[in-house]
């Protein structure tokens, strides 16, 4: 690595340098992993094509930004503005109504000054500011507010039906304490959510996060990668989607690539108890070997792991991360990640990371997954292996963010401070990996809002079509007594638990304030005659109304959920795998 400081010197500056980081780590097991990465890269790797990071040109970012959030209309008069777009603005808080504003503000300085011939929406038409009555209210256009105040409110949207969140903060035990009062509607994992409603959990939280950072004063700039020709098949260098691709063809539904599996599984066989694992590498030359015979014999399924010692596993699996063309962060959002401890607060260096973690790809989400929970299995047996979170934490940090197009030519300071930044980025997203992995209350409120402002949408669609079609008045009748289930069963004191996929398709359950999923699964098990069902190997489901649908925490309080979204079906479906 060009301009990389000493091993002894890293540690000079790692005693005299003060660090803004969340704990004081000594950074010895870092610079001897990127020591470690340096040697077994050799002069050959050196050659390959590296990852190339282009900077947006001005106001290309704030376009492809606006572009992410489903709200390229604001700016391009030549789309048409669909009703998603409206029922998001709608939904916004007031720093997320700032942030957007801001963006949408620099594309038109940005594109009056290229002269484009085209029209561009005037952002006061967007963003009205108050009228004389007070309906509309808004953010003047060339006013940015001060970083610890939100901005009046936006979109022109009556202040009268805006639900804005005490500017969406987190509470602190979320982060800081691993026990915390769940919600009596239950906790919302990634994953949990059909594609429709995660599609507008990842906008909201693009907005939030970026949000975020403007409250704090931090400008990130965020990178494309340039497109470069990568191998098609193989293991190693070898984009996630392609690796997903070939993977499903063998294993229909596989999330997270074979070969990684199958290394954390061999490492695992020998046992975690081994001290210096992750951190002892490897022999270079038996590791380089291995890596070209699992090319040729993995997929044939004729490779011999019993031969593949533990800590050479483990330097194939650190190897494979590192060779992947493009950064497991992914280049677009690596910025963000690296900039997350400039925030002032735990707090808020945590809800960053949480953010961060909803905008990955699935892809890119999964395998991080796998890799958190496999070093968590690892940091269990820190007694035996002498690999506590720290240490853990800084071996894997070069392999994370040291992809072949981050190795930038800096000072020696520069450099440092960096690695002391990754360090405890890793660190967070090892420690608090369950609640990073969560949906934000606020953020799924905002999405129930969005869906409502659909429905309405479409209720007066239909409404006006029965009007022209003069349907008789028993038709609208039964429409809206489909459209209120709360006045059915729910209204007598049950709700209707449906599962098509089993014999018993369906039940009806008493509502009382401490039904929980969980009972109505546990009745179901029991009641199934069919054939027998394990516990585990079923989930209930909030389908329709104001979610798409949703797999419910099995510690979620049904009478909550219904008063949360009455015209919710309730629905048993075999776990996914």
């Amino acid at each position: 690595l060009p301009n990389r400081p000493s091993i002894t010197h890293c540690a000079a500056l790692d005693r005299c340098a003060s660090q803004d980081s969340l704990d004081e780590l000594s950074l010895d097991d870092y610079w001897k992993e990127v020591e470690n990465i340096h040697q077994s890269s050799g002069s050959d790797a050196e050659q390959q094509d590296e990852v190339q990071l282009k900077v947006p040109d001005e106001g290309e970012q704030e376009e492809a930004w606006l572009a992410e959030a489903g709200l390229a209309t604001l700016f391009d008069e030549s789309v048409a503005v669909p009703e998603d777009t409206m029922s998001l603005l709608s939904t916004l808080t007031r720093t997320q109504a700032a942030a957007v504003q801001r963006r949408v503000e620099t594309v038109k300085q940005t594109l009056r000054k290229k002269n484009k011939q085209h029209q561009v929406p005037d952002v006061r038409d967007i963003f009205k500011p108050p009228s004389s009555q007070g309906e509309k209210v808004g953010v003047t256009p060339n006013t940015r507010p001060p970083p610890d105040r939100d901005p009046v409110i936006r979109c022109g949207v009556p202040v009268s039906q805006i639900h804005v969140s005490v500017d969406t903060d987190y509470e602190e035990d979320r982060f800081t304490s691993d026990s915390r009062t769940p919600e009596k509607t239950g906790t919302t994992k990634v994953g949990d959510l059909g594609p429709a409603d995660m599609k507008k959990v990842q906008r909201l939280a693009l907005i939030e996060m970026t949000a975020l950072f403007d409250t704090a004063s931090i400008d990130l700039k965020a990178h494309k990668a340039v497109k470069l020709k990568f191998k098609e098949s193989g293991l190693f260098g070898v984009p996630l989607s392609t690796l997903l691709e070939q993977d499903q063809k063998r294993v229909p539904g596989t999330k997270v690539p074979l070969i990684l599996q199958r290394l954390i599984s061999r490492i695992e066989e020998e046992g975690l108890d081994t001290e210096g694992l992750l951190r002892i590498p490897g022999v270079a030359t038996r590791v380089k070997a291995m890596c070209l015979e699992l090319e040729v014999k993995f997929y044939e399924g004729t490779f011999a792991w019993e031969t593949l010692k533990q800590h050479d596993a483990a330097s194939v699996l650190k190897l494979f991360i590192r060779e992947l063309p493009h950064p497991l962060l992914t280049v677009e959002h690596l910025s963000a990640f690296t900039s997350v401890l400039k925030l002032p607060t735990r707090k808020q260096q945590l809800q960053a990371l949480n953010l961060l973690v909803l905008l990955l790809p699935q892809a890119s989400r999964d395998t991080l997954k796998v890799l958190l929970e496999f070093f968590e299995r690892v940091i269990d047996h820190k007694e035996q292996n002498k690999m506590t979170l720290n240490n853990v934490a800084m071996v894997m940090a070069p392999n994370i963010f040291m992809f072949k197009g981050f190795r930038h030519k800096i000072s020696e300071q520069q450099e440092f401070n960096m690695a002391s930044e990754m360090a405890n980025i890793v660190r967070l997203l090892i420690r608090y990996q369950n609640l990073l992995w969560t949906i934000p209350k606020f953020i799924m409120d905002q999405v129930r809002k969005q869906n409502m402002e659909n429905q309405k949408k479409m209720s007066r669609d239909r409404a006006m079509r029965k009007i022209l079609k003069k349907m008789a008045y028993d038709r609208e009748k039964s429409d809206k007594q489909e459209k209120n289930p709360a006045e059915g069963d729910g209204a007598q004191g049950f709700i209707r638990v449906q599962a098509p996929q089993f014999s018993k398709i369906s039940m009806a359950v008493q509502l009382t304030n401490d039904l929980q999923a969980s009972d109505i699964l546990a009745r179901f098990v029991n009641q199934e005659s069919g054939h027998p069902v394990k516990r585990e190997d079923i989930s209930l489901y909030e389908v329709g109304g104001n979610i798409s649908e949703r797999c419910l925490d099995e510690e979620a309080y049904m009478k909550d959920l219904m008063e949360l979204n009455p015209s919710a079906d309730w629905v048993i479906r075999p776990v996914q795998r």
